[in-house]
């Protein structure tokens, strides 16, 4: 009975590792080939992947902001000017574009799959065009009009807080929206920037005094963003471009095909030596790391991370990294192999003696990548995000799933050998 048991136990444990081997194989064929399943088609990692300006061609332009009076720029203006050029450049269906502030006055912009200089700095660059129209079209008055904008909360007339947006005119603004809001009670007022509609209030009473309030914000975010926008229609700033620089499309695809061959070149190098040197505890943590690159993959795409070539090295010195959790796991369970130790036991406490040297050396990689990312702009943040997702991946592939499939190959009993486990008997 006792045997039987045992023999169940095999079989259970072979099916399962065969099981996993061919969800491998099929995972990453489908990831990277992609599958029609009726109207919906699953996979083809490539199509849906975000990728930065390096790999596919655009223009990288980085602007000073000046104060137009001779003044300081603030960090609202700054605000101001990064949600316009992010609504200017969403409105013409640009996939994907990087808009970061650099200190306290410039402004980095990636605009992926534009070519032309003059077309990225007319599109970035150009002054606000804030409107307020009347329910008929016509203009009543425009960002000039409007000496300030804040997100704030107040009471409603129910009592109840809630957030809005403050609205300052000039004195000529004031005069024009009195008697637009005289005129338009019960009616909308629409506020447009660029030509695309940003709001469409409802006038409620007669706004005499050249201070008027926005309604119906969702929350203090919805609000400030709002604010924002139409602050950047009478933007006090000029923003002079310092850098401009244009990677074309065939140059973007070269280095995104060099980038896939020398991953590739690089991870198959790993594989080799993992499996030449540890054999069998080598064909695991293969797997391990099968596993790991598909993972990470599906978790840029669900997160729409932007790859790029500091991504893509990031991507690589994480695989390096999960390899040297494998590799220091290994060696404890050899340490704990030539104890006497069954191999069960050596795994067991291979893994345990192993998991504070890899968790301290992590944890410090980390502390770099979260610095890296809230200190560094651009390239360095896709650098350090790519890098941060690769550590906690490849600890849990490492520590988890590693022991996990090393359990499970020797409860096969396929290879009762511990050679086959690069372990040499009587060491």
């Amino acid at each position: 009975m006792a045997k039987t048991k045992k023999g169940t136990s095999k079989t259970k444990s072979s099916l399962l590792l065969i099981a996993i081997i061919i969800l491998i194989g099929l995972g990453a064929y489908v990831l990277f080939n992609g599958v029609n399943v009726g109207i919906y088609n699953i996979g083809n990692i490539g199509s849906k992947m975000n990728y930065g300006l390096d790999l596919t061609g655009g223009v990288n332009v980085v602007l000073e902001a000046t104060a137009t009076d001779g003044g300081e720029v603030t960090s609202d203006d700054m605000q101001s000017a990064i949600l316009t050029i992010s609504q200017r450049i969403d409105s013409i269906g640009v996939s994907e574009p990087t808009i970061t502030q650099q200190g306290d006055d410039r402004i980095r912009v990636s605009i992926p799959s534009v070519s032309d200089q003059e077309e990225a700095l007319s599109l970035i660059g150009a002054t606000a065009q804030l409107e307020f129209l009347a329910p008929d079209g016509t203009v009543i008055l425009t960002g000039e009009d409007v000496v300030d904008s804040k997100a704030v909360m107040q009471n409603n007339s129910a009592g109840i807080e809630e957030a809005v947006v403050t609205l300052e005119f000039s004195d000529a603004g004031a005069e024009l929206f009195a008697e637009a809001t005289q005129t338009y009670i019960g009616q909308t007022i629409t506020i447009k920037l660029d030509d695309e509609i940003i709001s469409a209030p409802t006038v409620n009473a007669a706004i005499t005094d050249g201070q008027a309030v926005i309604e119906g914000m969702a929350d203090l975010d919805e609000a400030g963003n709002l604010a924002a926008l139409i602050r950047g229609g009478a933007l006090p700033v000029n923003l002079n471009p310092i850098e401009i620089r244009t990677i074309g499309p065939t140059l973007g695809q070269d280095s995104l095909d060099k980038s896939i061959m020398a991953g590739a070149i690089g991870i198959g190098l790993v594989l080799v030596f993992m499996l030449f040197f540890y054999r069998g505890l080598g064909f695991v943590a293969d797997l391990a790391l099968m596993i790991y690159i598909l993972l990470f993959l599906t978790i840029m795409v669900a997160l729409n991370v932007t790859l790029t070539l500091p991504g893509i090295a990031g991507l690589i010195l994480s695989i390096g990294m999960a390899v040297d959790a494998n590799v220091i796991i290994f060696e404890r369970i050899k340490e704990e192999a030539r104890l006497g130790k069954s191999l069960l036991t050596a795994i067991d406490s291979g893994f345990s003696r192993a998991f504070t040297t890899i968790l301290d050396s992590n944890i410090t990689t980390l502390i770099a990548g979260f610095v890296l990312f809230f200190m560094g702009s651009g390239s360095v943040q896709g650098f350090s995000v790519t890098l941060i997702i690769g550590i906690l991946l490849s600890m849990f592939t490492a520590v988890v799933i590693t022991k996990h499939l090393i359990i499970l190959l020797v409860r096969t009993e396929m290879f009762s050998n511990l050679k086959f486990y690069g372990i040499k008997e009587g060491e």
